[in-house]
């Protein structure tokens, strides 16, 4: 009851609109990457080129996010995100034209990088919209701890979703169809989540109100801890994909990497949605290190298994710590970082896993190239250790608040 009460409450102060909105415009930047990567492949016929604007795209968005950010909490979330909604569905179209007209790679790969360099940041942005709709509220604090985690379980599921539906339509329908698809999502879902009335700046609370400029320097030790545990988790999400991939194709059962790594995505969901059953009850810096443990004993059987039945039990309960450990990083943030520089906080960490997750990629595909899925596994294992090591570094540091 305290979990439905809590989102009944989230629910009558957003309405229903703005959640609907937030989840499908948030979909292309999870439909792009993998989408580009197959279109290019598909119509190139080189997995080489494919990487290279694909990996161009997620420079993009790891160097653009936080651009957007900043320019949001400057200028407001309308003026801003509607425009990089409109700039992002043309470049994604011009993408799309490139690659099925076989221009040049350098033109693709520039389409590709301006498509990633002005994704709206429609996730990001939807947990600065939540304070500001809970601010002032009686039950503040718990609110904004269900906002943070349900918000955060919905980035979950979008960037298990968004790959599948990649997936289906370049099956079913072609390559192109998935990154039409995330063109259309994000102009006509983008757009109004910019117009939507939770968009409008808030008051400074100085004559002529408007929006507010804080000087205050947006890097600080905390932030730098918090964006290195979102790289942890990045390299963490692209050598298991390619571990999965290397493992299930070895045992014979190729189509199951999809449906493992769906698995993974649902249980973390799941439980990012039950973190908000118990806000407020666990030190937020403490939890964080229970979840990068999670992590580290949830990732070692990896190392072990040698059949679906037990990578099939392994990959559930991965999932068990993911949504809560990440949820964690976004509600210290929202505890650290200035109100009126959150948005460009909460994009600085999502750009923080693009490039990593990246950098897994290959990694882990190069190991498991040339010592099979347990070397791709391996990588997994240290990017948890890692996740530890920098959870353990937030609990005996003093850069978080006491409260937190």
């Amino acid at each position: 009851m305290v979990f439905g009460t809590r989102f009944g409450d989230l629910l009558a102060l957003s309405g229903v609109r703005l959640p609907v909105l937030s989840v499908l415009g948030r979909l292309p930047a999870a439909i792009c990457p993998i989408g580009t990567l197959m279109l290019v492949s598909e119509n190139s016929g080189s997995v080489t080129a494919a990487g290279t604007v694909s990996g161009v795209l997620a420079l993009g968005q790891a160097v653009g996010g936080p651009v957007v950010g900043r320019l949001s909490d400057r200028r407001g979330q309308r003026l801003v995100v509607s425009i990089a909604s409109v700039l992002n569905a043309v470049a994604i179209v011009l993408l799309v034209a490139a690659a099925l007209s076989d221009r040049p790679l350098a033109v693709q790969a520039a389409c590709a990088g301006c498509a990633g360099a002005v994704t709206p940041q429609i996730g990001p942005l939807s947990r600065t919209r939540w304070l500001t709709l809970i601010r002032g509220h009686r039950d503040e604090r718990r609110l904004v701890a269900a906002a943070l985690s349900g918000d955060g379980t919905l980035d979950e599921i979008s960037f298990t979703v968004g790959p599948a539906i990649a997936g289906v339509l370049a099956a079913l329908v072609d390559p192109a169809a998935g990154m039409l698809l995330a063109a259309v999502l994000v102009a006509g879902c983008g757009v109004p989540f910019a117009l939507h009335p939770a968009g409008r700046p808030v008051a400074s609370g100085r004559a002529g109100g408007g929006l507010t400029r804080d000087r205050t320097p947006l890097l600080s030790g905390g932030l730098v801890i918090l964006c290195a545990g979102m790289a942890a988790q990045g390299v963490f999400y692209g050598s298991v994909q390619i571990g999965l991939a290397a493992l299930t194709e070895q045992l014979g059962h190729p189509e199951g990497a999809g449906l493992l790594y769906g698995l993974m995505g649902g249980v973390s969901a799941a439980a990012g949605l039950a973190v908000t059953v118990f806000p407020g009850r666990i030190d937020l810096t403490a939890r964080l290190k229970l979840t990068a443990l999670g992590l580290v004993a949830a990732t070692v059987p990896l190392l072990a298994v040698h059949g679906m039945p037990g990578l099939t039990l392994a990959m559930a309960l991965i999932g068990l710590p993911i949504a809560p450990y990440v949820v964690t990083l976004f509600g210290l943030a929202e505890r650290t970082v200035p109100r009126s520089r959150m948005g460009e906080a909460m994009s600085v960490l999502v750009a923080g896993i693009i490039v990593p997750q990246a950098i897994g990629t290959v990694l882990a595909g190069r190991l498991a190239g040339a010592h099979g899925p347990s070397a791709a596994f391996a990588v997994t294992c240290a990017a948890t250790v890692m996740a530890a090591l920098l959870a353990a570094a937030a609990v005996t540091t003093r850069h978080f608040p006491p409260n937190a």
